[in-house]
């Protein structure tokens, strides 16, 4: 079942307000419908906002990959050059990471 232009302008309007997932849900209850059809509805709209993924800290997740990458650019170093630390743990790449960034800008700071 399709839906109507008065269905379509309330769903929009009412996520616009509230944009979640909870809100889909209820929206789905209220019209009978799938939160599948909702939020296909609702991203045919182009007001549909996917939820971004974060990790249990809070935080966007970054790939070992990324973190050995920026260590290696703080380094001033190619990043062959540290083949193989992407199999260290991801805190203490992190904790690399931080060390590495911050002699960086202290650096920085002293010439400045």
């Amino acid at each position: 079942m399709n839906y109507t232009e008065e269905q379509t302008r309330k769903l929009v309007e009412m996520y616009k307000a509230k944009p979640s997932m909870l809100t889909v849900e209820d929206l789905a209850i209220a019209y009978g419908k799938s939160p599948k059809s909702i939020i296909g509805k609702l991203s045919r709209e182009g007001v549909y906002e996917r939820a971004i993924y974060k990790n249990k800290s809070g935080e966007l997740p970054v790939t070992k990959a990324e973190i050995v990458s920026n260590i290696a650019e703080n380094l001033g170093l190619e990043i062959e050059h540290l083949n193989g630390l992407e199999k260290a743990p991801k805190s203490t790449l992190k904790e690399l990471e931080a060390a590495t960034g911050a002699q960086q800008d202290q650096e920085g700071e002293d010439h400045a």
